[in-house]
């Protein structure tokens, strides 16, 4: 007898999450039985067989290969769907408004991550189907397994090139992040010392010392304005020009 667990998965738009199900198959001489947990409908599986009686004449494999084949099947849709997500991702980061897309390039991850640890396992199993191991599987059988199999080999491939995608879009929205921090911290600081300079002169001429300069001549006042404007506009220009402002 042959015993496989199955992976089905569906993308919920939604919530931009891949729900997984699960489905168990038992394989004997003359026999499958199918059970499942979760989200996975098998109904249209059986028609297409029925609708094909030379590949039932080989057995309870050709209908083991049409639920594989469905549930493979089932992976594209749901892999399109993270493909939607992570494209609205990089053009999240990449964009001018320069918002941080941390957490969402996280749970994307988290979901291709899952979807990783979900289909994997199954790729060894059908490789074995497909090489001919399994004296229950029918030789023509064995050819329709090769397909899936390939096909769950490009679609692992196509998994690990958004794992890596993601983790370099992730690292590229915390250097963005960096870079907009440095920058606000220079304009904080450009503007502290830009108003540090009136704000020392003013403390200055605020303390209630009886002898200081300047203090009695009718001009002294509108020069120590004068002064803290110049002063101010000199560091504005300079700090402009280096690009802090």
């Amino acid at each position: 007898m042959i015993f496989m667990v199955l992976k089905t998965a569906r993308y919920v738009d939604a919530e931009e999450v891949v729900e997984f199900g699960e489905v168990l198959v038992f394989l004997g001489a003359g026999f499958i039985v199918t059970v499942r947990h979760g989200h996975g409908d098998l109904h249209g599986v059986r028609e297409r067989l029925e609708e094909k009686p030379e590949l039932l004449l080989c057995g309870p494999g050709a209908a083991l290969h049409a639920i594989v084949d469905k549930i493979v099947d089932d992976y594209v849709p749901a892999l399109a769907g993270l493909d939607n997500d992570i494209e609205e991702v990089e053009t999240e980061v990449f964009s001018s408004e320069g918002r941080s897309s941390a957490q969402r390039i996280y749970l994307l991850k988290r979901e291709v991550l899952e979807f990783v640890r979900a289909t994997s396992p199954l790729m060894e199993p059908v490789h074995r189907l497909a090489s001919g191991q399994y004296d229950l599987i029918h030789p023509e059988i064995r050819n329709y397994f090769r397909d899936v199999s390939d096909h769950l080999t490009r679609l692992h491939e196509q998994l690990e090139g958004h794992r890596d995608l993601l983790t370099s879009v992730l690292s590229a929205n915390l250097t963005q992040v960096s870079v907009q921090l440095n920058e606000d911290v220079r304009k904080i600081s450009a503007v502290v010392a830009i108003l540090a300079v009136p704000t020392m002169i003013a403390a200055v001429y605020g303390m209630n010392f009886k002898y200081m300069p300047e203090l009695d001549w009718r001009f002294g006042y509108p020069l120590v304005m004068g002064v803290m404007a110049v002063i101010c506009v000199v560091l504005y220009r300079y700090f402009k020009r280096v690009g802090w402002l």
